[in-house]
């Protein structure tokens, strides 16, 4: 997984936001003197290697009426690839991480309604079979979570 300074460049640059143009990449490929297709290509070549997760929009589910959720499963090892394709499946699904702890899988849910969360969770319990504990948001804080690559 080899980054190049471009690479890097790249990402530190896209965590400052995208400006609202109708061609956002064309100023920042100039900023980084490289093309347009340069960056989309790097973009995906660093998405295909695992270096990032995901590229897009980040919206805030609370603000325009819905919810978000913190969830997490006790997922038998061997099931686990299956129940993440399953939980994945779910369009509300974001963030979906395993970790070495009893629950190993640790996702968000965003829905449209705050209804919703018990929906999606149900639904991914009838799916799976398994329980999804729900550690909904008491407290909101902003961070500003950078990563410098």
């Amino acid at each position: 997984m080899m980054l190049d300074a471009t690479d890097r460049a790249l990402i530190n640059r896209l965590q400052e936001g995208l400006p609202l143009t109708s061609a956002p990449f064309d100023g920042i490929a100039s900023e980084l003197s490289i093309t347009v297709d340069d960056l989309l290509a790097r973009l995906e070549r660093m998405k295909e290697i695992g270096a990032i997760t995901r590229f897009g929009p980040f919206f805030d589910a609370a603000a325009m009426g819905g919810a978000f959720c913190l969830c997490a499963m006790a997922v038998p090892q061997t099931q686990f690839e299956r129940v993440t394709e399953q939980v994945n499946a779910f369009a509300q699904v974001a963030h979906n991480y395993q970790r070495e702890h009893r629950l190993n899988m640790w996702f968000v849910l965003a829905t449209e309604t705050p209804e919703g969360i018990a929906e999606a969770a149900d639904a991914i319990e009838r799916e799976t079979g398994i329980a999804v504990l729900r550690f909904p948001k008491l407290q909101e804080f902003f961070v500003g979570f950078r990563v410098a690559a």
